[in-house]
């Protein structure tokens, strides 16, 4: 196997010849495929976009506690608004991930207080900025999604019909120094896999992200200036009855003094509207692969988990 993801660009699926278009859809399923994870370069999202979003974490992840758990939404399962230093654990482990976090989600107010977003007043360049990073990283995702579509054979609008009016999340983390915050016996982002159909993670400020591989060994995973690192999973690999399985990953902490800095980044999470039907699709099941997962809801599937993490 190898020992890097492999890299695609996007402009070649949008932009490029017949044949750049079919190697792109090639490689970029055999990835998800081998991996589970693949990095995309030439997406379309300005650089400045994604500084933006940063800076305003930064600023609200600066302000007092008592400040920003005034978005926290109580209720929602850390679905919107802030999500407090250590209160998100692994499915695999009981002690809290060394991290804070805020969620910003589109307007669902179908689904109560797990709707609603809740920016802070006392950061005001938030909501803006995230919002509009939101966005982009939707566009980008539908087009990933209609490429998984085509490496299937699929109809085009296999995967995006599940997401329109989506329950998708962006996820703003700050992971302080541990000479700062530290709990015994945890890491940044102890082993998991995403509960979602695909994530997109912009470039993160600092290292520390390892994917499993498929052969049982741990393999760093940086994405590169300018590329989102997309990964699959519990959803994706659910309806294609584990064609696309998910990876187990996580976030080690810094090796070293030196390198105990404070990392921040951003992932975004692809989810079906929370009434989407989940189960084998038709074309990943046959006599020889028989379905292998029960069928559910994304809000069902989605609130099992989040019960699994210590949020509900």
């Amino acid at each position: 196997m190898s020992e890097s993801i492999p890299i695609v660009s996007l402009s070649d699926y949008l932009h490029g010849t017949e044949a750049a278009r079919a190697s792109f859809v090639r490689v970029f399923g055999d990835a998800l495929r081998e991996f589970g994870f693949v990095s995309v370069k030439d997406h379309g999202i300005a650089p400045e976009r994604i500084r933006a979003a940063y800076a305003a974490a930064a600023r609200f992840f600066a302000l007092p506690v008592e400040e920003k758990q005034r978005s926290r939404v109580d209720g929602s399962g850390g679905n919107r608004g802030y999500v407090g230093f250590g209160a998100e654990h692994s499915k695999h482990r009981k002690v809290g991930d060394l991290k804070e976090f805020f969620h910003v989600g589109r307007d669902l107010p179908a689904l109560g207080a797990g709707g609603v977003n809740a920016f802070p007043s006392a950061a005001p360049e938030l909501e803006p900025t995230a919002r509009a990073l939101f966005d982009d990283l939707d566009g980008v995702a539908r087009t990933l999604l209609d490429a998984l579509a085509d490496w299937f054979g699929a109809d085009r609008a296999t995967f995006t019909s599940m997401i329109r009016g989506g329950n998708s999340i962006l996820r703003l983390i700050h992971y302080p120094r541990l000479a700062d915050a530290f709990i015994p016996g945890a890491v940044r982002a102890a082993e998991h896999e995403d509960i979602n159909l695909l994530t997109l993670l912009c470039e993160s400020t600092s290292a520390g992200l390892e994917i499993l591989t498929r052969d049982g060994r741990w393999l760093p995973v940086a994405a590169p200036p300018g590329h989102i690192v997309v990964d699959s999973g519990d959803m994706m690999q659910l309806v294609t009855n584990g064609r696309t399985p998910s990876t187990t990953h996580r976030v080690v902490n810094p090796p070293s003094t030196e390198e105990d800095v404070v990392r921040y980044s951003m992932p975004f999470f692809v989810h079906p509207y929370p009434t989407c039907p989940l189960a084998p699709l038709p074309f990943c099941v046959s006599a020889d692969e028989p379905a292998r997962f029960e069928p559910t809801t994304a809000q069902g599937f989605l609130e099992k988990r989040l019960r699994e993490l210590g949020l509900l």
